[in-house]
């Protein structure tokens, strides 16, 4: 997808709610001039495989103090379609991606994949939803596959999905190709339901989830988000799981490191590898806390550099926060154009911070050259009239 030495840098975005909370974050703060692609998540999946917005008023209704009155005549999409649209026409490296599925709607994959009927309305639904919306492809986020059935049916999936978006592009001579890119895990228990090589062929790029390695599930604290592992405090790592992913035929070139966003919290403890007794209230949810708000007052900033992983430790409150800082971020750089990986992508956008601490801009600064192939701005047959008239 990317020619070699030039990297892309994604971050994920999603909005939960219309006021308040999530929300509070727009469009309008995403950094723009640091990114190439965008993952807008999630789009849910309906009972017969149609792909469908979760939620239409954040997506194509919401208007802003700057939409014309209602008065306005035509069928026009607002909200965050709208902002991401005018965020392609002023910078035309910048692609956009409808991520579908998503940890809550994951469950919907496999009865959808099972049948051909189901493969089809699901493709066909997401090239009309893409399109309606002017996005440049989709990022397929099934978590996860768990069976054999299940492994054979998600390279259907895909099959289907890259031949419907082959064919909109030729039918209306558009001569691009829209993207498929694959939210893809890091642990083997789940890369084994799936045929990474069978699904190679139709994937444009690997958004592998380096992140979530260990939370509220785990039986000690350890790293979330470690590069390489460290005997005795973590069981999963990056390296390994990108050295498994070269060994099923996979490009270096065609992975990207994810990075998280947010820290994960372990109370109770006395330090890395140790038992806790919970993992805090948290900020979005418990547990979890945005970068933008670490390390939080009164804890260390600490380094492991045998896994290459940043963490926080508040001796009083004995509350440690494993998460990515510039430190950790600026090795991760350096690890992937060392492999040739293809770039790296982040979840999520709100959780970074600004100036010289936020991780997107430590990552853009680093690798240096990115990905300038255009977007495409042409949507011939958008429901909505601005993003077929390539908002005017």
């Amino acid at each position: 997808m990317w020619k070699h030495k030039v990297w892309a840098i994604a971050v994920g975005l999603s909005f939960l709610t219309v006021s308040g909370g999530a929300a509070n974050y727009t469009p309008q703060q995403l950094p723009v001039s640091e990114l190439t692609h965008i993952l807008y998540a999630f789009a849910d999946i309906g009972a017969n495989g149609t792909v469908i917005s979760s939620n239409p008023k954040v997506d194509v209704e919401q208007r802003t103090a700057w939409d014309p009155p209602r008065a306005n005549h035509g069928h026009h999409a607002y909200g965050v379609v709208k902002q991401l649209f005018i965020h392609k026409k002023r910078h035309r490296n910048l692609k956009t991606l409808l991520s579908i599925g998503g940890w809550n709607h994951s469950p919907k994959f496999a009865p959808v994949a099972s049948t051909e009927t189901g493969r089809q309305t699901f493709a066909r639904s997401a090239v009309k939803l893409a399109t309606d919306w002017g996005f440049d492809g989709i990022d397929v986020d099934w978590e996860f596959p768990d069976n054999d059935e299940d492994k054979e049916n998600f390279v259907k999936l895909l099959e289907a999905c890259r031949v419907a978006f082959d064919r909109y592009s030729y039918l209306h001579r558009l001569r691009y190709r829209f993207l498929i890119t694959v939210a893809s895990p890091a642990s083997a228990h789940n890369y084994r339901h799936m045929d990474l090589a069978g699904m190679n062929e139709y994937v444009d790029s690997w958004h592998l989830m380096a992140y979530d390695y260990a939370g509220n599930w785990s039986v000690t604290s350890s790293h979330q988000a470690n590069v390489f592992t460290n005997k005795n405090i973590t069981v999963l790592s990056t390296h390994d799981a990108i050295g498994y992913y070269e060994t099923q035929g996979i490009s270096p070139h065609k992975i990207l490191m994810g990075l998280p966003l947010y820290g994960r919290a372990f109370v109770g403890t006395s330090g890395l590898g140790q038992k806790y007794s919970g993992v805090g209230a948290g900020g979005p949810e418990p547990g979890i806390w945005y970068y933008k708000d670490l390390p939080k007052p009164d804890a260390r900033e600490e380094y492991d550099d045998v896994a290459k992983a940043a963490y926080s430790y508040n001796n009083a409150t004995r509350e440690l926060i494993s998460y990515d800082n510039v430190r950790s971020a600026t090795f991760k750089a350096s690890y992937i154009t060392g492999r040739r990986l293809g770039g790296a992508f982040f979840w999520e956008a709100r959780g970074d911070k600004t100036g010289s601490r936020s991780l997107l801009r430590t990552m853009a600064e680093n690798l240096g050259w990115l990905d300038e192939t255009p977007n495409n701005l042409h949507y011939p047959t958008s429901q909505y009239d601005n993003i077929r008239y390539g908002m005017p």
